[in-house]
C-alpha cells in the first residue's frame, strides 16, 4: 500500500480560503432570495455546510478535518468548525 502525498500548507491554506470564499458566497445567494424587499429583517442564511470547491482533492478536506478547522457534515458536506464550539 503507498501512502498518498499529503498536502503542503499552500494547499490547505487556499483550499481553507477557497472553501469560506463559497461559504459566504453561497449564504449571500440565499439571504438575497429571502425577500424581494430592498432591506431585510437582518436575518441570515441557515446555511452552515456546503459541498466544498473541487479544485482541491478529498486528502486535503480530511487534512483540515484532522486539524479541526472543517467539520463532516454528511453527504459530501462540509462546515466550519467555529473556534467557540470548541
Amino acid at each position: 500500500m503507498t501512502d498518498a502525498i499529503p498536502p503542503t500548507p499552500k494547499e490547505l491554506k487556499d483550499a481553507f480560503k477557497a472553501f469560506k470564499k463559497r461559504l459566504k458566497v453561497t449564504q449571500l445567494d440565499e439571504d438575497s432570495k429571502l425577500s424581494q424587499r430592498p432591506t431585510t429583517s437582518g436575518g441570515s442564511s441557515a446555511i452552515v455546510a456546503i459541498e466544498p470547491p473541487n479544485q482541491f482533492g478529498k486528502a486535503v478536506w480530511d487534512e483540515l478535518v484532522k486539524q479541526g478547522k472543517l467539520k463532516k457534515a454528511g453527504q459530501g458536506m462540509y462546515e466550519i468548525v467555529e473556534w467557540w464550539t470548541l
